[in-house]
């Protein structure tokens, strides 16, 4: 009876083992295949909230996640760059990969097809899933009949000293609105005519700088001032919530640049890292940034919510990213000597 038990027992086991093993993920080789990936990121906690629960779920893949700003990020990949930890850099500029193309690995998503032209993986190694778009974010109850639809506009007499906007010298969103006025209104970043528009600016502004990017639509927000040089994402944010203003793109054109990521070179998670990659410009995701968040999806279905327009609505500027990027310091030495010589 013993041993008839004892081999019942060992049956029960061998069947339970084969049955595991037969369960688990294999990859491509047959090898048992990870279930991990490291993102590092500097987006927002509304943005990590929402899409990296939706992707453990699609995938039953665990992110082990590391927040920080970009810079930083981008230092510590340098820094890894013989032993990466990271499996992907979710965030950041164009400028700033094309800048470090040496950390990433080549990899265009079956998905990037599906994009919205001009935001396309040309680069090969760095995928576009959201955009920014330089805007104005107008006080309604401030603004009154003071009519705001363009760069133009801010030079109204009656806007002296209530227009909100942080320094292009410590604000990336101060300076991408910097080099969209110069685009918009010059045609390019060296014409007298952009930047004698910036210069009748400057005056309008009578001095006053926010402290911050968030301190100049924080501001506006709050009734502090009636207009703000700003970007979409928070603007719509305020929009979404019911806040008593509304988002202005800019007549002569509104520049949008895109946030993209990229596989680490190196990384030890690579099937899984090419599944995030195709996941954020999946219809999920792409829709979650429309309809959830404040973010601009760059699927060419992607659906909306209310509080963001149309991209078809819209007039839209190209940025020579590769001038910007090239020239951004002599960009910023001509506006804050601009800005110096015409303060009283």
């Amino acid at each position: 009876m013993k041993k008839t038990l004892g081999l019942i027992t060992s049956l029960v086991l061998i069947v339970g083992l084969l049955a595991a093993c037969g369960s688990a993920s294999k990859d491509e080789g047959g090898n048992k295949a990870s279930t991990k990936l490291v993102v590092y990121t500097p987006n927002s906690e509304d943005i990590i909230n929402t899409l990296i629960p939706m992707f453990e779920k699609q995938t039953g893949i665990t992110v082990e996640l590391v927040s920080a700003g970009t810079g930083e990020l981008l230092k510590r990949l340098q820094s890894e760059k013989e032993k990466p930890y990271a499996d992907v850099m979710f965030g950041g500029s164009h400028a700033l990969f094309m800048s470090n193309e040496e950390l990433f690995e080549p990899y265009v998503s079956p998905n990037d097809k599906n994009l919205l032209d001009g935001h396309h993986n040309e680069a090969g190694f760095m995928t576009s899933y959201i955009s920014d778009a330089s805007v104005l974010l107008v006080n309604t109850n401030l603004a009154g009949d003071i009519k705001i639809e363009s760069y133009q506009d801010l030079l109204n007499p009656q806007l002296k000293g209530k227009i909100a906007t942080a320094d292009p010298a410590s604000s990336s969103s101060a300076f991408a609105q910097l080099t969209n006025m110069l685009k918009a209104k010059g045609g390019d970043y060296t014409s007298e005519q952009g930047w004698s528009y910036v210069g009748e600016l400057i005056k309008n502004l009578d001095g006053k700088i926010a402290s911050g990017s968030s301190a100049a639509h924080k501001s506006v927000a709050d009734g502090e001032y009636v207009v703000a040089l700003t970007y979409e994402d928070p603007a719509a944010s305020y929009i979404k919530s019911g806040a008593p203003v509304k988002i202005v793109y800019p007549s002569e054109g509104a520049v949008f640049l895109d946030a993209v990521a990229g596989i680490v070179k190196g990384s030890k998670n690579e099937d899984n890292a090419k599944k995030f990659i195709d996941f954020i410009i999946s219809q999920d995701a792409q829709d979650a940034f429309g309809l959830e968040l404040t973010n601009r999806p760059l699927l060419k279905d992607a659906k909306l919510g209310s509080h963001m327009k149309p991209m078809n609505e819209i007039q839209v500027v190209e940025e020579d990213d590769d001038y910007v990027r090239e020239h951004k310091s002599e960009i910023i030495e001509r506006y804050t000597d601009l800005f110096t010589s015409l303060q009283n």
